[in-house]
């Protein structure tokens, strides 16, 4: 009795030991499968993201190619429209989608890339861009802008949760969520009546990888003296910042900060230059007009002793404006040189700054005597645009380089306002901005 119950209680333990080893295998099979689902979703997230990137840029371009009137413009933008086409395509094939259910969707991105190559072969004979390929592009673009918006929906859709990428049943179709195949319904039944781009100001985000004019040379600053600066600057006790980091790349110095975080400051080694700063805090119900922030932001400007500044954008976010200033070289307007300030609309406190851009591009010009003819320069604009204003200016090139231009302002037949930049040197068309303005953003004259 003694050896049966003893047989048994080893029979039961190795039954309970098996049973232990077999439910932690499952469970360490079903860890992987679940890593395995997460980083499948991951692949999918990132291509969802990269396909209305695409989308979007795609929709852009064709825009530009409305306003181009110059060979050179429409084939460069030729050549990035194949390009982004391509990257769209590739984005989509990433995706757990039947290709057999997207055939509108595969052919229009295939006929932008085939019809991009074809213009710019065609350019490339000294042609120009026909009215047909006018009234071409046109059609295209009204495409690209549904294509652009649902893919827009169905980035939100994944991003929120609506979508869930980890779900399996997606490829089958067989979930009862939405999946990534109803974001392309709409554009799909578009075909059947198909034919045989928040802006943040005029070059806001600034060329920040040339080698910083203003430091350059500079006389050096100690880490206390930069202190000193950094509390003058933010209105406050160097006691209060206490904490400091040093830091390297192009712009060395010191970033300061208070015990909480919450308040940081960048002060330059050469030249003791506040290169910027953040003030976090919560802002409450807005007390100044639009007016009154413009005013708060201009005197801080005076106070730091930067002078010579242009007003050239303005948003409003979460009870703060930040606003966007250019150099005015004897009126012509630097939008290399750039400062953003931010204004606590409830107070008039400045909590944000940002002069990376100035003390990088900053310093004395000259300019050539004998320019290209402003009513000439004019004539270069497309006729598809009504010319509403215009000035001189300096605009970054994607070489590191700078040039003039006469940039003027336009508006198109839809109501789009435009941005074009005639170089004021060759009378050759330099640049295209498109301005996608809201309700709490203002492109100021």
């Amino acid at each position: 009795m003694n050896c049966s119950k003893r047989c048994l209680i080893r029979i039961f333990s190795f039954g309970i030991f098996a049973l232990a080893v077999l439910i932690a295998r499952n469970f360490a099979l079903m860890d992987e499968a679940e890593k395995s689902r997460l980083a499948l979703a991951g692949s999918y997230q990132g291509a969802v993201e990269q396909l209305a990137d695409a989308c979007r840029n795609i929709n852009e371009t064709l825009e530009k190619q409305l306003y181009a009137n110059s060979p050179d413009m429409q084939k460069n933008l030729a050549v990035k429209l194949y390009e982004q086409a391509s990257a769209a395509k590739a984005a989509l094939a990433r995706l757990p989608l039947e290709k057999q259910q997207l055939d509108n969707t595969y052919k229009f991105l295939s006929q932008i890339g085939n019809y991009s190559l074809s213009v710019s072969k065609k350019l490339d004979g000294d042609s120009t861009v026909s009215a047909q390929d006018y009234e071409n592009i046109s059609k295209l673009y009204d495409f690209s802008q549904q294509l652009s918006q649902d893919m827009w929906e169905l980035e939100n859709s994944v991003m929120s949760g609506e979508i869930d990428l980890r779900d399996t049943k997606l490829q089958m179709g067989q979930s009862e969520t939405p999946s990534m195949t109803d974001g392309f319904s709409d554009f799909e039944e578009s075909f059947d009546d198909y034919p045989s781009l928040i802006y943040d100001g005029p070059f806001s985000d600034n060329i920040m990888e040339k080698k910083p004019k203003m430091t350059s040379g500079a006389a050096e600053v100690t880490e206390k003296q930069a202190l000193e600066r950094c509390s003058i600057a933010l209105n406050m006790s160097t006691g209060d910042l206490s904490r400091s980091v040093e830091v390297g790349g192009r712009m060395p110095g010191w970033c300061f900060s208070n015990e909480s975080g919450s308040v940081s400051c960048e002060v330059t080694s050469s030249g003791g230059y506040i290169s910027y700063f953040l003030k976090g805090r919560t802002v409450g119900e807005e007390k100044l007009s639009r007016e009154q922030a413009l005013q708060s932001a201009r005197k801080f400007l005076d106070y730091l002793g930067i002078l010579s500044m242009k007003t050239t954008y303005y948003d409003i976010a979460d009870g703060v404006m930040t606003i966007n200033y250019a150099y005015s070289d004897l009126g012509t307007c630097v939008y290399t040189d750039l400062v953003k300030v931010s204004v606590a609309m409830d107070s008039g406190e400045i909590v944000g700054y940002d002069a990376r851009g100035f003390l990088v591009n900053h310093t004395k010009r000259t300019y050539p005597k004998k320019l290209f003819s402003k009513l000439r320069a004019q004539e270069k604009v497309s006729p598809q645009l009504q010319i509403t204003g215009s000035q001189l200016c300096v605009i970054p090139t994607d070489s590191l380089g700078e040039k003039l231009c006469y940039e003027f302002r336009c508006k198109a037949k839809n109501g789009r306002n435009v941005l074009v930049y005639i170089n004021a040197e060759t009378g050759e068309e330099q640049q295209i901005l498109l301005l996608v303005e809201t309700p709490t953003g203002t492109l100021t004259a």
